[in-house]
């Protein structure tokens, strides 16, 4: 395992960070406080022993032993685990007394797992057992309070009052949700006369354009966020209002309609479905269509939140109609997905539009994880749509008599083909998928004429793009490859751009790449010297530029002649800089680059021409989408942030002794070249422009995509000192969506930039306001064991300085189940590892559930604290010291079991005293002052080695946090009558 030589001295020490947040709390200045959270969830507990009676002796006792075991793994936090075991032991017929106990314990660990509904539900068992159980009552109010149940959760709590009247924390609940209640009255009610005058206002005609409508309907959608008020608005006659709101055709009408909607399907399912209903899915389908973008788009917003809710049902507690209406998802779902594929192929329909049902239907398609075993929505798309979809990958842009598409259309239909295709399960159903396409295009191909040719390489183009498999298996098909060779050679701009795209794409694949270069090199030379048209010079580049990077980084290989890979590249850079040429031909300009900069040369080049760069950046934030994935390929080209691994020695000369290809890195692709580059990108506004291109809200942006960004970000945060340039152009911002969604790879990239950051600068600027608590999941995630060592390593490092700043940090971890692969990492052998993990444990040692997990009996965690701090590596010994400073004096009943876990623990106090290292000494006498006071037996034993002459030494010194706590140790000896100041005072 291999880790980076630089060490961390800079704000990534727990001890630093923690003095400058709470110095108080780490000098064992202040005894711990007691404090009874009134939210808090009573413990599981053991019953009573019960009478043994007959044959069920064994019985109970497993019964009970089980229980015990399950009170055990709940005070270790194992809520799972000790789930398991109420369980078991419910199973094996305890008595009715026993099953209420069991009940109400396995309701606590459903309210620690969050899961409130089985919380309910065992709540309730119990008190069918016990009317009177207090605690399950107590808890069934919990779990109701976090379902919005809060009339019914106000009972409860009553019942416990009234039980037990003299229960602060029942009395404080049930103030805090009656005040809930009157909220939510007051809310409610004011809220009625609000929602109807709201629509007098935008359904009065003489209202027309005034502010009170415009403010009148910015109301309507603010309170549908709430789902009170969506609630209030549904019950309103809200939708059918909405709907004449829809059919004024006003743009600004129709906006607020649809926003207000997304409000009220928003993760409700009978809501969403009565909508439907009332509405017509065809009608709020066919609105994707009409040319206004922002109303189509907020058609398409609306589209994918109904989906979700009939998807997933309701995630809201929120009761209102829930359940007064049965419907089947399923059927529901295919309706829309029906009405959208139908969508697709209809006239009249805006180019946008199609591009948003597209975009819905990569969306809502296929499965969001291969574990799913279901693809029958998929099977059913491809036989019922998939004609539909080839037909618009297959339409022309701006063509008489074709549908009206946008230049990123048949990028969109590609993505959705090849989500598709990747969403089958065996060979029989990509054999279907194989023949449904060959069907279709054969259909043109033959007996349509050149028109039909022309769609059939068409769409053959967008298959090659998409899942390139049945691309290929259409080039094969007779006489397609030979009709694009010859309609190269047109004199119809229209028939050659065709033809040419067709072969750049076919040139991108091994399969056919062969063929083209011995075929297809002089052919697009020709087109590349001779036409007169830029729009064909420039493709027929491209097809070079792939050609000529076949060899890709491999130094060794190259296919042209020497210069002739710059010349490409500059006359490309020449076309990406010319704004008289419009984006979507400027797009194969970087589309060629992308290909080339594989050649360092061309790297370097790129990299120094800033007009180049900048014309780059502003094409990847233009409407112009399909040029996202070759902007990223370039900027990881110039970024070396590719995978590559040094090759063995001892390998490359057994591959030349038996005369096998060695691949060669070009020597401007050494590390200082690549830092040089990085620099220039990062003054030319690298960051900005990929801040932008992750906001995308397009099927362009593919998992693909968002890997090769998350690799140049992480090479663009390499250098301590370049990373907060990022930071202030927003790349940490950028970098979370892409830590959470994406390839494995992308993900696993995108959370070590994070991580980097998080260690060399202050996480709550980088991440302001709620963000920072984003950046926990993505960091955990590389604590995983298939995350390389140096991963997990700076995995830790960011930890600790989270854990450093607030306890909902620090909850936010634990919820994570971070803990246990910290407590693994600090066995681990790599002592920086080792070394990280033990600091973050330091930190997180200020969470009450850290601490129980250090009380309980039965595990040897304290044990390790008190070895390490006697450790050689001064690091380790800091970081371990400090968390037995927190530790002991946040939980005075751990100082008595020091002396337990070790013979040499009188030993490693002495060291830590003695050491030269002001911080050791600090830690040292911390832990010494909170074992004097937490014991006069302990202080006795101390007192009686050579603690008290270290200490009498100590106290004498400057004036420290040293010598205070030294005095104070010494003066509560004095006070236990263990020794006796001299006649000084002292």
């Amino acid at each position: 395992m291999q880790l980076s030589p630089r060490p961390c001295t800079d704000a990534t020490s727990s001890w630093p960070l923690l003095l400058w947040r709470n110095p108080d709390a780490l000098l064992g200045r202040s005894s711990p406080r007691h404090l009874l959270d009134p939210r808090a969830t009573f413990a599981p507990e053991s019953a009573p022993a019960p009478a043994l009676q007959f044959g069920f002796a064994m019985t109970a006792s497993s019964a009970e032993q089980l229980r015990k075991e399950g009170n055990e793994l709940f005070k270790c936090g194992d809520y799972e685990g000790a789930l398991t075991a109420y369980t078991q032991a419910l199973s094996l017929g305890a008595t009715p007394q026993d099953q209420a106990i069991l009940h109400r314990n396995r309701a606590a660990c459903h309210l620690k797992l969050e899961d409130y509904n089985k919380a309910e539900s065992e709540a309730s068992k119990a008190i069918e057992k016990d009317g009177g159980d207090v605690k399950a009552l107590y808890r069934r109010s919990q779990a109701l309070e976090k379902l919005g149940r809060l009339d019914q959760a106000v009972l409860d709590l009553k019942r416990c009052v009234s039980l037990e009247p003299k229960n602060k924390v029942f009395q404080e609940s049930l103030r805090n949700i009656g005040g809930q209640i009157q909220e939510k009255v007051r809310y409610m009610s004011s809220t009625d006369a609000k929602v109807e005058q709201m629509f007098q206002i935008l359904l009065d005609p003489k209202e027309k354009g005034t502010e009170k409508k415009q403010k009148a309907s910015q109301n309507l959608v603010v309170l549908a966020r709430e789902d009170a008020g969506a609630e209030k608005i549904f019950r309103s006659n809200g939708v059918q209002l909405l709907q004449r709101l829809l059919d004024t055709g006003e743009t600004d009408l129709m906006l607020a309609a649809l926003r207000t909607l997304v409000g009220i399907c928003s993760e409700h399912q009978s809501r969403t479905v009565a909508t439907l209903s009332v509405l017509g899915t065809r009608r709020v389908v066919s609105i994707l269509g009409v040319e206004n973008q922002a109303v189509s788009l907020a058609a398409c917003h609306l589209l994918q939140v109904m989906f979700d809710a009939l998807k997933e049902g309701v995630k809201k507690g929120f009761r209102g109609k829930e359940g007064a209406i049965i419907v089947d998802p399923a059927r529901e779902l295919k309706v829309l997905i029906s009405n959208l594929l139908e969508l697709l192929t209809e006239a009249g329909v805006s180019g946008q539009g199609r591009d948003n049902a597209l975009t819905l239907l990569i969306k809502m398609v296929p499965r969001k994880s291969p574990k799913d075993p279901n693809n029958s929505l998929t099977l059913w798309v491809i036989d019922q749509g998939l004609k539909k979809i080839l037909e618009v990958g297959g339409s022309l842009q701006n063509a008489a008599g074709e549908l009206t598409v946008t230049a990123n259309s048949r990028m969109s239909a590609s993505i959705l083909l090849s989500k598709l295709f990747d969403d089958l399960k065996c060979d029989a159903e990509r054999e279907n998928f194989h023949r449904l396409c060959e069907n279709y295009i054969r259909s043109w191909f033959e007996g349509q004429g050149l028109a039909g040719k022309l769609r059939a390489i068409q769409t053959v183009s967008c298959l090659l793009q998409g899942p390139c498999d049945a691309g290929n298996r259409a080039l094969e098909l007779s006489g397609v490859m030979e009709s694009v060779i010859a309609l190269c050679a047109s004199e119809q701009e229209e028939e050659q751009l065709v033809a040419v795209e067709a072969l750049i794409h076919a040139a991108g694949k091994a399969k056919r790449a062969s063929f083209i270069t011995a075929n297809g090199v002089s052919l697009l030379k020709d087109l590349y010297k001779c036409s007169e048209r830029d729009s064909i010079r420039i493709r027929a580049l491209v097809g070079l530029c792939k050609l000529g990077s076949a060899g890709g980084t491999d130094f060794s290989m190259k296919q042209f002649a020497e210069g002739s890979t710059l010349k490409l590249a500059k006359q490309c850079r020449k076309w990406l800089c010319n704004d008289q040429i419009d984006a979507s031909t400027r797009r194969w300009a970087v589309e060629g680059l992308a290909y080339l900069t594989f050649d360092a040369d061309v790297k370097e080049e790129f990299v120094e021409d800033e007009a180049a760069l900048k014309a780059l950046f502003q094409l990847s934030r233009s409407e112009e989408r399909s040029v996202l994935f070759a902007v990223a390929s370039a900027l990881v080209n110039c970024t070396n942030s590719y995978d590559y691994e040094e090759p063995d020695p001892k390998m490359v000369e057994l591959a030349k002794y038996a005369k096998q290809h060695v691949p060669e890195q070009h020597p401007k692709d050494k590390p200082s070249f690549v830092r040089a580059r990085v620099k220039k990108l990062l003054t030319a506004g690298v960051v900005s422009a990929m801040t932008c291109m992750v906001k995308t809200e397009s099927p362009v942006l593919t998992n693909s995509c968002r890997e090769l960004l998350s690799r140049v970000f992480l090479a663009l945060v390499e250098e301590v000192e370049d990373r907060g340039t990022v930071v202030a152009q927003g790349g940490g911002k950028a970098l979370l969506p892409l830590a959470l969604e994406g390839t494995d790879v992308g993900q696993t990239k995108a959370a070590q930039a994070l991580a980097k950051l998080t260690i060399t600068s202050n996480p709550e600027m980088t991440f302001p306001g709620e963000r920072i608590y984003e950046v926990v999941r993505p960091l955990v995630s590389l604590l995983h064991l298939n995350c390389s060592g140096l991963q997990n390593f700076e995995a830790l490092m960011a930890l600790t300085n989270l854990a450093g700043i607030s306890e909902r940090l620090r909850q936010k971890i634990l919820k994570e189940k971070a803990v246990p692969m910290i407590e693994g990492y600090m066995f681990e052998e790599h002592e920086m590892i080792r070394r990280a993990a033990t600091e973050c444990m330091c930190n997180l040692a200020m969470s009450k559930e850290v601490q129980d997990l250090f009380e309980a009996q039965g595990n040897d965690r304290l044990k390790l604290l008190v070895l390490y701090s006697g450790e050689d590596d001064e690091l380790l010994r800091r970081a371990a010291a400090g968390g037995l400073a927190m530790l002991t004096s946040m939980r005075p009943s751990l100082c008595s079991r020091i002396p337990q876990v070790t013979t040499h623990w009188l030993e490693i106090l002495q060291a830590l005293l003695l050491s030269p290292n002001q911080e050791l000494q600090h830690r040292g006498s911390v832990v010494v002052l909170n074992m004097v006071e937490a014991s006069k037996e302990i202080a006795s034993t101390l007192m009686e080695s050579e603690v008290l002459e270290i200490l009498s030494v100590l106290a004498k010194g400057e004036e420290s946090p040293v010598t205070r706590a030294a005095a104070a140790c010494l003066g509560k000896a004095v006070e236990y009558g263990l020794i006796q100041p001299n006649q000084n005072g002292e």
